[in-house]
Formats: structure tokens, C-alpha cells, sequence
């Protein structure tokens, strides 16, 4: 992935939760409480230290954090028209106007407060923190990611999205050059595999 805003990262991270399994089908890292809590830790610093290294999900915060992907997932659906969109979730995806009220209700969940971090000999930054005490529960972890799905839409990395087309992906990318029509090297041999069997493919009789 290219180099990215911290928002751009983690609504692409929380979307590609959805990926392809290896073998045909499609496989959710959310789909139990133990891959929610597995993803959340591997995210400390995007999520501003909300899971601790003890960090549990439950069934509440599960089901959250997939309706809010389901959400993220619709509106990354609409950002990339006219192209079509991912088929993992391309017949059943949330009408625009639902995907929209889900997105900004989770993301007002949880107010924030701005904080200034100036670490000795670095540079200041600023950044949005939970202002109240359920600041790592997972309200707070479902607007952290809503926040982030808001700043990346709103932003300009998502004129750069793109759905890969690839015989078995469901990848959303960024496209990071002109001529870049894959995620990857991989589906892009896949893809000119695909190309070259079904123009010498032998017609029935």
C-alpha cells in the first residue's frame, strides 16, 4: 500500500476484513469475537491505543463493528463508480442513504476531545482522543473506525480507490499509477492467465 494518511489505512484495513480464502470462496476476519479482538491488536496505533493487550470483543462490539464495515463497505461501492464494485458483497450491499446515517451515527458515539502530543526532540501533532471514560470500550472502537471511514472518504486518497477485478479477489486497493488495474502482482498474473486461456479456449460443438 502506498504511503497513506493513518484514516486511509484503517477504513481500507477495516474493508479488506472481507478477502478472498484461498480456495474459491471468501473469508471474514471478523466473523467471531476472538478475529475481532485479533484485528484490534494488530491496529495500537492507528486506533490510538484503544485495545490494550488484553483487549477483549464481545458479541455487542462484534456485531458494531461489522455493521459499520458493512456501512464502510457500501460507501467504498459508491466511491468507485462507474467501475463495479467488489463482488464479495456486491448484491446486498446497504442503499447509500442507510450506509450514510450508520457511518455518522457510529461516528458520534463517542465525543472527542483534540490533544497535542509533543514528544522531547519530535515534532508536535495533534490528534482526536475518546473525552469521556468509556474511551476503550467499543463504542469508542467503532467511532475511532467510523472517523477514520469519514476522513478517508472525505479526503483524497478516495479518488484513488479501485475494486480488483482479478479472477477470486474482492480486494479493494489504491491505485497508486496510471496503468495499475490490480491490488497486486499476483492478481495481475492471474488476471493475464485468465485473459490468455479464454482467448485460445476451444469453442463447444
Amino acid at each position: 500500500m502506498p504511503d497513506t494518511r493513518p484514516d486511509t489505512r484503517l477504513a481500507l484495513d477495516l474493508a479488506l476484513t472481507i478477502r478472498h480464502d484461498g480456495q474459491g470462496g471468501v473469508a471474514d476476519d471478523l466473523d467471531t469475537t476472538a478475529g475481532l479482538a485479533r484485528w484490534v491488536r494488530e491496529h495500537p496505533d492507528a486506533l490510538g491505543g484503544i485495545p490494550g493487550d488484553d483487549w477483549q470483543a464481545d458479541e455487542a462490539g462484534l456485531a458494531a463493528v461489522r455493521s459499520l464495515r458493512a456501512a464502510v463497505r457500501a460507501l467504498f461501492a459508491y466511491a468507485v463508480r462507474p467501475g463495479e464494485p467488489s463482488p464479495a458483497d456486491a448484491r446486498r450491499l446497504l442503499p447509500v442513504a442507510e450506509a450514510l446515517e450508520r457511518l455518522n451515527a457510529a461516528a458520534a458515539a463517542v465525543p472527542t476531545v483534540t490533544v497535542l502530543a509533543w514528544p522531547e526532540g519530535g515534532e508536535p501533532s495533534a490528534a482526536d482522543r475518546p473525552a469521556t471514560a468509556a474511551g476503550t470500550g467499543p463504542e469508542a472502537l467503532v467511532a475511532t473506525l467510523a472517523r477514520a471511514a469519514i476522513g478517508f472518504l472525505a479526503g483524497p486518497d478516495r479518488s484513488a480507490l479501485r475494486a480488483c477485478h482479478a479472477p477470486r479477489c474482492v480486494r479493494y486497493f489504491l491505485k497508486e499509477h496510471p496503468r495499475q488495474e490490480w491490488c497486486k502482482p499476483a492478481c495481475g498474473n492471474r488476471a493475464r492467465v485468465a485473459r490468455h486461456h479464454e482467448r485460445h479456449r476451444v469453442p463447444q460443438t
